[in-house]
């Protein structure tokens, strides 16, 4: 069996129903907002978000109306986030498909994504649970603060660790962690279960990140984005900022800065990411996403007692240290 029939198995059923319930929502039968739509839902995905959401409720009870209709607002406010942020970007690619921006315009794209945004609140209005509609506008407002973030954080001069840090917790992690946590919300956990649920999403969302970002320095066409495409786009992830942190080339330094003020030549770049491979960025950063990994499991042996979503909860920590794209 491999890895992502796994991690299904032990919902495979309800994930059946969401896959089925999120096409539905994502469709729109004329005009040129229907176009968008089949654009996007062409792109396919994992659903990974929903996954985790679904497994953790299944940990605490079962998987409900409440979890499917929370676990179709998270992905639907997910896909508006992405929708966004190409256009924030001028991102031409996503998942090695044109971006809807490059394939219409920005005005589709804003527009498409606002509807996107505005039906995932409708969704998650149906689960009539006050705290996860709470939890879901606070994860709205927590992405486009970490955007704001990092679009003001090309402008720092320093190059802190930290700062990376606080950036992937409010875009990257706290997709997870929300996930986690609704997921036992919706399961009826206790507060305490539902914190350490949240814990959990979040290390799992640092490490997806991580992983994520070294995938920039290496070239590969299944990625779907080329070497060193971050650092085009103006930002320095873990891997390079270790490096420059811990070597005193005033060369590469000099680098970094074009990479911040957007600068930065195709040529100049390579020079960066062979720099950070040789500096032992690339061993850093896989280094502290297994401290993460290590993290996530002790929550799993701690907290997960059924047999079949240990093994799934598992194979998931595995799936994102382990993928390729």
């Amino acid at each position: 069996m491999d890895q992502l029939s796994l991690i299904k198995r032990p919902i495979e059923q309800e994930f059946n129903t969401f896959t089925e319930l999120f096409q539905q929502t994502m469709t729109y039968n004329e005009g040129l907002l229907g176009e968008v739509l089949s654009h996007i839902r062409q792109r396919g995905g994992k659903f990974m978000r929903p996954i985790l959401m679904m497994l953790i409720a299944k940990n605490y009870g079962t998987v409900t109306d409440v979890t499917q209709n929370a676990a179709i607002g998270l992905e639907l406010l997910h896909t508006a986030s992405l929708v966004h942020d190409d256009v924030v970007d001028e991102s031409q690619e996503r998942r090695g498909q044109a971006s809807v921006n490059a394939s219409f315009n920005n005005k589709a794209a804003v527009l498409v994504g606002d509807y996107i945004l505005s039906t995932a609140l409708l969704r998650v209005s149906f689960t009539n649970n006050q705290r996860i509609i709470q939890y879901l506008a606070e994860l709205g407002r927590t992405l486009a603060a970490g955007e704001i973030l990092q679009l003001s954080n090309i402008q720092n001069e320093v190059i802190s660790e930290d700062v990376y840090y606080q950036v992937i917790k409010q875009k990257t992690a706290v997709l997870f962690e929300s996930c986690a946590a609704i997921g036992a919300l919706s399961a009826g956990a206790s507060e305490e279960e539902v914190k350490k649920a949240g814990v959990f999403g979040q290390n799992l969302g640092i490490m997806f990140q991580i992983r994520d970002d070294i995938f920039d320095y290496y070239d590969s066409k299944e990625i779907g984005k080329p070497t060193g495409n971050d650092m085009a786009e103006g930002k320095l992830t873990l891997p390079v900022i270790y490096a420059l942190n811990n070597s005193s080339y005033e060369s590469m330094q000099t680098l970094a800065k074009k990479v911040k003020n957007g600068t930065i030549n195709t040529d100049e770049i390579a020079v960066l990411v062979e720099f950070t491979k040789q500096a032992g960025g690339i061993d850093y950063a896989e280094k502290c996403m297994l401290d993460f990994h290590r993290q996530a499991s002790k929550y799993i042996d701690d907290c997960v007692t059924n047999t079949e979503i240990h093994d799934a909860l598992t194979a998931y920590l595995d799936y994102v240290i382990k993928r390729n794209k």
